[in-house]
C-alpha cells in the first residue's frame, strides 16, 4: 500500500523523511533523515528509523553508526527494551559482516538488558538467535523446542516477524532430517508474509535469503524461481523486500539454472560491488563462483579459471565447479583428483555432496573409473530418494543414464535420460534439459536410431545457442554432421561451403623445446591450446583440425574470424606483459569456397590459406583481401602486397591486420 503526503503537511525534511519511510522509499528516507539531522536534530525514534532507511537503501556503514546513536539515546532516557531492540539490530549487523567479536559484544549487551525485564519480544529474538546456532551444531531437538517458544512469544504479542522467523527455524531443522514436504508450506508461509509487507525489510530478506536458499539446496528451481519473481513484482510496486548483496548471490544462481545468464551474471557482479569492503568473504566467493560458471559454460575458459580461483580464496571451495574445468581443459586425471578430494572433505552435507556428485560421475566416467562413477551414482539416487525433490531425481537419472550408457546398455539409459529431461524441463532448468538430451542422442546412437540421435541434437543446439553455450552447441553441431543421412552432403557426397579459414602456427617451436625442455614447453604448448580453443569458442568459430602446434581453424564470416585473430594477439601479448612470456604466433585468415566433408574441409582455398599462414612472421596476421573485403573496412591494416603462394599459379594480394 503505498502512503502519499497529505495536503498542509509540514514540508520540513523530518516529516517528508518519514512519509518516505512509510512509502518505503529506502533511499529518499535516508537522505532526507541525514539532512533532518543536521538541520533539526533526531529524536531516538528517528534515529532508529534512519538507520532502517540506511539498512534497506544499503548504507551499511551509516546503518551502524545511527543504530549505535540510537542505543546511546535509548538508553539515555531509560527506555531498556528500545536499547535492547538497536542492541539485537547492531547484533545482526555486525553478525553480516562476520565481526563476530562485534556481534557477541551486542548480543550480550541485549541479554543484560532484558535480563530483569517482563516478558517481550526481544526475549523471542533472543531465543531466534539461540536456535540459529542451535540448529548449525546440528542440535535439531534444541532448536525445535526454541522455535515453539518463539512461536509462543510471536503469537502473545502479534509479533508477525518473530512467528515468520519461529517458521524459518523449523522448516530447517526438517530439512535437515530430511522432511521436505513438512519444511516446504513453512517456507512458502514465511515469503507470502514476506512479499505482504506485513514484516520488517530485514525479516523479509531474512526470509527471501532462507526460502531461495534452501531451494537451491534441495535444487527445487521451479519454487526458487516463482518466490524470486514474486518478489520482484511486489518490489516493482514498493521496496518491501530490499535485497542486499547475499540476497543477490541466491537470486543469481537462480537466474542462472534458469537460463537468463546475463542477468544472472550482471547480478552476480552487483553483489560484489555491494559486499566488497566488508567481510563478506563467503558471499563474494559464492558471487564469484556464480561468474565462473556461466564463463565455463560460454567457453571462456580463462576467466572462468579466474572466477574460480577467486571463489576459492574468498570461500575455500569452488566445487564442482573447477573439477569441470580441468574437464573441458582436456585435464581428466586433475579433474579426477580434485573432484575426489572434495568430497572426501564435504562428509556431513548430504545437500551440499548431491551438488558435487554428477560431477563425480561425468569425471569418473571420462577416465574410464566406471567402479567410481556407479558408487557416486548410487549415492546420489540414495539422496534424491530421501529428499524426494524434481531437480535432485532430475540429476540422479540423468546420472544412471549417463552411467548406464558407459556400461553398454542403452536401452536403459534412454529410459533413465528420457526421464531426467523431463523433469529438467518441469522446473525449467535449460541447460541441464539440454545436456541430457545430448545424452540420450548418445544412446539412441548406441541402439542404430540415428533418427532419433538427430531430433535430440537438434533440440540440444538450439537450446545451447539461445543460452549461448557456444562449446556445446559447436558439439551438437558436429554430432549432427556425424550423424546426418548417408543421403546428406556431409557424410556421404561431399559438399560445398564457403567459411573464413585460419591456420595458426608457433613460430620457432622447436628451437623453443630446446631452450625450455619438454616438460616446460608441454606446460606452455597446454596454456596455448587452452587459450586458442576459450577464443575460438567466444568468436563462434569451429576447430577443425589440430596439426603439432597450429590450429586450422573455420569461422562462418570474416568479421568473426578477424576479431577472434586480433583476441589471440592481444591475448598473448598481454600474457607477455603480465607474466613475461608467451609464444610468438603467425596467423594466416583466407576466404573461400572448399569441399567440406564431415568435420573436414579441403580444396585450393586451405592450401591458399595455409601458404598466407607461412608467410607471416611471429605477432602476425596475414590475410587475403577478399577477407578484408568481407570485414566492411573495419580494421586497420598495411598497404596490401602481392606474393607468390607456394603451389599456387596466381598470385593473390595480402594484408597485414593491424591488431595493437
Amino acid at each position: 500500500m503505498h502512503f502519499v503526503t497529505q495536503p498542509g503537511l509540514t514540508d520540513s525534511p523530518l516529516e517528508r523523511a518519514r512519509d518516505a519511510l512509510r512509502r518505503h522509499a529506502w533511499q529518499q528516507a535516508y537522505e532526507l533523515f541525514t539532512a533532518a539531522e543536521v538541520s533539526q536534530g533526531l529524536s531516538p525514534d528517528d534515529l532508529a528509523d534512519m538507520a532502517e532507511a540506511a539498512w534497506a537503501s544499503g548504507h551499511h556503514i551509516e546503518c551502524i553508526q545511527a543504530r549505535e546513536r540510537a542505543y546511546a539515546a535509548f538508553a539515555e532516557r531509560k527506555d531498556t527494551r528500545r536499547a535492547a531492540q538497536q542492541a539485537l539490530d547492531l547484533f545482526s549487523d555486525h553478525l553480516m559482516k562476520a565481526d563476530m567479536a562485534v556481534a557477541g559484544g551486542w548480543y550480550s549487551t541485549a541479554q543484560r538488558l532484558l535480563a530483569d525485564q517482563p516478558e517481550c519480544p526481544e526475549h523471542g529474538r533472543l531465543v531466534f538467535i539461540e536456535a540459529f546456532f542451535e540448529m548449525m551444531m546440528g542440535k535439531f531437538d534444541r532448536s525445535a523446542d526454541l522455535a515453539q517458544r518463539m512461536s509462543e512469544i510471536g503469537t502473545r504479542f502479534g509479533d508477525r516477524d518473530l512467528q515468520m522467523l519461529a517458521l524459518l527455524v523449523r522448516s530447517d531443522e526438517y530439512v535437515s532430517r530430511g522432511r521436505v514436504s513438512d519444511a516446504v508450506p513453512l517456507l512458502d508461509e514465511a515469503m507470502a508474509a514476506a512479499i505482504s509487507g506485513e514484516l520488517r525489510p530485514s525479516t523479509s530478506r531474512t526470509v527471501y535469503c532462507t526460502t531461495v536458499g534452501t531451494c537451491q539446496q534441495l535444487a527445487d528451481f521451479r519454487r526458487a524461481g516463482e518466490w524470486t519473481e514474486a518478489t520482484e513484482r511486489c518490489n516493482a510496486r514498493e521496496s518491501i523486500v530490499p535485497l542486499g548483496g547475499d540476497c543477490r548471490v541466491h537470486r543469481a544462481g537462480i537466474l542462472r539454472v534458469r537460463g537468463a545468464w546475463d542477468e544472472a551474471e550482471a547480478e552476480a557482479r552487483s553483489a560484489c560491488d555491494e559486499l566488497f569492503g566488508g567481510n563478506h568473504n563467503i558471499e563474494m566467493g559464492r558471487a564469484m563462483y556464480e561468474i565462473g560458471e556461466i564463463q565455463m559454460r560460454r567457453g571462456d575458459l580463462l576467466t572462468a579459471e579466474d572466477s574460480f580461483q577467486q571463489t576459492h580464496s574468498a570461500w575455500g571451495v569452488a566445487q564442482p565447479g573447477i573439477a569441470l574445468l580441468r574437464l573441458a581443459q582436456g585435464r581428466p586425471e586433475d579433474a579426477f583428483s580434485s573432484i575426489k578430494s572434495a568430497l572426501v572433505y564435504q562428509t556431513a552435507d548430504r545437500l551440499t555432496r548431491a551438488r558435487m556428485l554428477p560431477a563425480q560421475v561425468e569425471i569418473a566416467i571420462a577416465v574410464g573409473d566406471l567402479d567410481t562413477a556407479r558408487s557416486a551414482a548410487d549415492e546420489l539416487e540414495a539422496i534424491a530418494s530421501d529428499y524426494a525433490t524434481a531437480g535432485l531425481e532430475a540429476s540422479a537419472a540423468c546420472v544412471r543414464g549417463a552411467l548406464q550408457l558407459a556400461e553398454g546398455d542403452a536401452a536403459e539409459a534412454v529410459s533413465s535420460l528420457r526421464r531426467g529431461w523431463r523433469l529438467w524441463q518441469e522446473v525449467e532448468v535449460p541447460y541441464e534439459a539440454a545436456r541430457a538430451r545430448m545424452l540420450l542422442a548418445a544412446a539412441y546412437v548406441a541402439q542404430g536410431d540415428h533418427e532419433s540421435a538427430r531430433s535430440e541434437l537438434h533440440a540440444a543446439k538450439s537450446a545451447f545457442e539461445r543460452l549461448g553455450a557456444a562449446p556445446d552447441a559447436r558439439r551438437a553441431a558436429e554430432l549432427l554432421d556425424q550423424y546426418a543421412p548417408v543421403s546428406a552432403p556431409s557424410s556421404g557426397e561431399a559438399g560445398r561451403a564457403t567459411r573464413t579459414f585460419m591456420f595458426t602456427d608457433i613460430v620457432k617451436s622447436t628451437n623453443l623445446v630446446e631452450a625450455m625442455g619438454d616438460e616446460a614447453w608441454e606446460n606452455l604448448l597446454r596454456w596455448h591450446d587452452q587459450t586458442m580453443r576459450t577464443l575460438l569458442a567466444a568468436h563462434q568459430g569451429e576447430e577443425v583440425k589440430q596439426a603439432g602446434d597450429g590450429f586450422f581453424f573455420a569461422f562462418p564470416d570474416s568479421v568473426s574470424a578477424i576479431e577472434c585473430a586480433v583476441a589471440i594477439q592481444r591475448t598473448l601479448a598481454d600474457h607477455r606483459t603480465a607474466h613475461g612470456f608467451a609464444p610468438q604466433v603467425r596467423i594466416g585468415l583466407h576466404v573461400a569456397e572448399a569441399t567440406r566433408r564431415g568435420r573436414d574441409y579441403s580444396g585450393k582455398g586451405i592450401h591458399e590459406t595455409a601458404r598466407i599462414a607461412a608467410l607471416g612472421n611471429g605477432g602476425e596476421i596475414l590475410a587475403s583481401e577478399q577477407t578484408l573485403a568481407g570485414a566492411a573496412g573495419g580494421f586497420a591494416t598495411s598497404e596490401a602486397r602481392t606474393v607468390s603462394l607456394k603451389g599456387i599459379t596466381k598470385p593473390v594480394q595480402v594484408v597485414a591486420v593491424d591488431w595493437r
